[in-house]
């Protein structure tokens, strides 16, 4: 019985062993599938991840070409990687947007400077025509004082030449001698006259000019700057029916541009005879200045003749408005 009982006990522990080995086996066998799916599913998840962790560093560095990778799939990992390729089509509008944009305000820019030099060369083409209109009236001003002075000299020459004569043929009597020396006394007057007013309106039409071409800041009187302007529109005054007054009182001093309300004063002026009393139409223009305060002074300029229709008013301060374009206003 005991050796029967010791062969069972060791065919037992035979049949043990050997179901241990099995058991042992396939728990080996089992892990290896299961380390192997483990390995394949992390691969599976891992490398879709790491092409989407690759497409964002793209897409933050503004590499946008490159499309996403894996947006086909219909897992979870597909979706991201679909939300990403969202991210980037999003990020390459936003730049064809800015691209756009820039483009327009490069454009915007360059029409800009082309605006502002079109101004200027309207700027300077009617100081252009501002100093041609000064220049008929240097002309036309200057040529009476000097006129005059070239009658008086012929006349005072004549009157030489007879007294010169007289000398020759017969004795110097007294009278004959206190005439010609009131003749020459009232024809050295006339001249002096004449020659100073000539000087006068030189100077205020060369201070104006200067003023005109160059915008240069500096004081002035502005009583003495508008006589000096009045008198360059003289001029236009003997033309047509148009009384002008000026009431600018001394002592206001402007640091400012001289050139520039010459120029507005002039425009003003001119626009009053063209629209105002138009058609040969008479009425009176009147020009004051008054102090407001310690900094400010209030010009005035106004006139009497036909005044502007309610759409012109509201258009006159439009730039570049002008109501006889045809004409060639501007």
């Amino acid at each position: 019985m005991r050796q029967r009982e010791q062969k069972a006990q060791g065919t037992f522990d035979k049949t043990l062993t050997s179901i241990s080995r099995r058991v042992l086996s396939i728990a080996v066998i089992f892990l290896g599938i299961i380390m192997s799916a483990g390995v394949m599913i992390a691969l599976s998840i891992r490398l879709p991840l790491a092409q989407i962790m690759a497409a964002m560093r793209n897409i933050t560095s503004g590499d946008l070409d490159r499309p996403v990778q894996g947006t086909t799939a219909k897992d979870e990992v597909g979706a991201m990687a679909r939300a990403v390729e969202v991210f980037r089509e999003n990020a390459i509008a936003k730049r064809k947007t800015e691209d756009e944009l820039r483009a327009a305000k490069e454009k915007a820019e360059s029409a800009l400077l082309e605006l502002n030099a079109a101004q200027q060369n309207l700027i300077d083409a009617e100081r252009l025509a501002a100093l041609g209109g000064l220049v008929a009236g240097v002309a036309h001003e200057v040529n009476n004082p000097i006129g005059i002075s070239l009658t008086v000299a012929s006349s005072f020459a004549r009157r030489s030449e007879i007294f010169e004569s007289d000398l020759r043929t017969e004795p110097l009597r007294r009278s004959k001698l206190d005439e010609f020396v009131r003749a020459s006394r009232d024809a050295s007057q006339q001249l002096v006259a004449n020659l100073q007013r000539a000087g006068e309106l030189i100077q205020s039409f060369k201070q104006v000019a200067v003023d005109r071409s160059h915008a240069e800041r500096r004081q002035f009187a502005l009583s003495e700057a508008t006589d000096q302007i009045v008198a360059s529109l003289r001029p236009v005054l003997k033309k047509a029916a148009i009384a002008l007054s000026v009431d600018v009182p001394e002592g206001l001093l402007i640091d400012g541009y001289p050139g520039a309300y010459g120029q507005i004063l002039t425009n003003l002026f001119l626009n009053a005879v063209n629209h105002a009393f138009a058609d040969g139409r008479s009425g009176n223009i009147t020009i004051s200045a008054r102090g407001r305060g310690a900094d400010d002074v209030e010009i005035i300029f106004a006139d009497d003749g036909a005044g502007m229709t309610p759409d012109v008013q509201r258009q006159a301060f439009d730039p570049f408005f002008t109501t006889r374009r045809n004409e060639g206003g501007t």
